[in-house]
């Protein structure tokens, strides 16, 4: 699996507004149903597991990102959304610093196996502090997708 796998190219957001944690969750949630991802009707089911399960632990694991997730029933395949939020998000992260860049996954809740799959390849480019360093500073969605471009060739060589 690959992070264009699972992050639709017109489901990344440069430049996402959002002043709390459940907004920018809300926002790329919706990114996901323009996209077509997931059904306009499940919508805020969607956003509702995600915050739930946001209420357990955070997913703010540090260093400006937070990897908010939920697994759905009903999903046939992982998919994500992909933003940045330039003036940064509380997301009572692990080093109490703001989120800049969240990517928001779901998946199928019979696929546990995807939903780990799909974990590991974001995680794998979100803990290189050089992706992550280009990520923030990306300020277009075209940026910020030739950057998962050249880290799914970059996944390949290795």
């Amino acid at each position: 699996m690959k992070l264009l796998d699972i992050i639709n190219r017109d489901a990344i957001d440069s430049a996402l507004e959002a002043g709390t944690r459940d907004a920018a969750i809300g926002n790329l949630v919706d990114l996901l149903v323009k996209t077509g991802s997931i059904p306009a009707d499940r919508r805020d089911e969607c956003v509702k597991s995600v915050v739930k399960r946001e209420k357990r632990g955070s997913t703010g694991f540090g260093h400006g990102v937070a990897v908010p997730h939920a697994k759905m029933p009903g999903l046939e395949q992982a998919v994500a959304a992909l933003g940045n939020v330039p003036a940064g998000v509380d997301f009572n992260a692990l080093d109490r610093g703001d989120v800049h860049s969240i990517v928001l996954l779901l998946s199928p809740e019979d696929q546990p196996e995807s939903h780990l799959e799909a974990m590991e390849v974001i995680f794998g480019s979100l803990s290189q502090e050089t992706f992550r360093k280009f990520l923030q500073q990306a300020d277009s969605n075209e940026q910020i997708f030739t950057l998962l471009e050249e880290a799914d060739a970059s996944q390949l060589n290795t």
